[in-house]
């Protein structure tokens, strides 16, 4: 008998032998994601940087340290795919743009992917919207003009999805202009996810 555990292995094997965008990856592809039917909680970001290109560990980088510190759990915490499914817009690490600053994620991903893999994770009762792209992904029509005023109106888009700013070190100055987002944001999030996590572990 297969079961839908079955099927989503064979996606990821799928997703993880993908070539569709190969010509246009400046490093190859090397997909990198992390799903599991019984994670609670979703991160969608963005597309890996240089680091989580070579490691193949989701958020293994400066921006990683800042999201768990905002998610309020260790790395274990993070890493158990039990907790939490990672499944950026993009897999694979896009490049850098001429003026600076990585390169868009890749659209092969959600156009291909994402709607047959986000239905397999059937327990997932939060997605974390990480970055404009994901914002524009999962939200649509029903963002805000601008990812500040998206963010702030975290209230309108729960509590199934919460919009987060991207945790790169270009968001410093964001953070330090808007301090509601840790007064807060982070309390909520991190309520949120204990309460999910443990709800798991019970």
């Amino acid at each position: 008998m297969t079961t839908d555990g079955d099927n989503l292995a064979e996606l990821l094997s799928s997703i993880r032998a993908c070539r569709i965008c190969e010509a246009d990856l400046p490093l190859g592809p090397r997909p990198v994601l992390v799903a599991d039917p019984r994670a609670p909680v979703l991160i969608a970001g963005q597309a890996p940087g240089t680091k989580v290109h070579e490691s193949g560990i989701p958020w293994d980088d400066a921006s990683g340290d800042r999201l768990r510190d905002w998610l309020g759990v260790d790395k274990d915490t993070f890493y158990d795919p039990q907790n939490f499914a990672i499944i950026p817009q993009g897999f694979c690490y896009p490049g850098r743009l001429p003026k600076g600053g990585d390169a868009p994620p890749r659209p092969e991903c959600t156009e291909t992917w994402h709607p047959r893999l986000v239905p397999m994770l059937p327990n997932i009762q939060m997605i974390l919207a990480v970055g404009q792209y994901a914002h524009k992904y999962y939200l649509g029509t029903r963002r805000q003009k601008t990812l500040t005023e998206t963010v702030a109106h975290y209230h309108d888009y729960g509590p199934d999805i919460l919009p987060l700013p991207h945790p790169s070190w270009r968001v410093t100055g964001w953070l330090k202009r808007n301090d509601w987002f840790e007064t807060e944001i982070l309390p909520h999030l991190r309520a949120r996810i204990r309460a999910l996590l443990k709800e798991t572990s019970t």
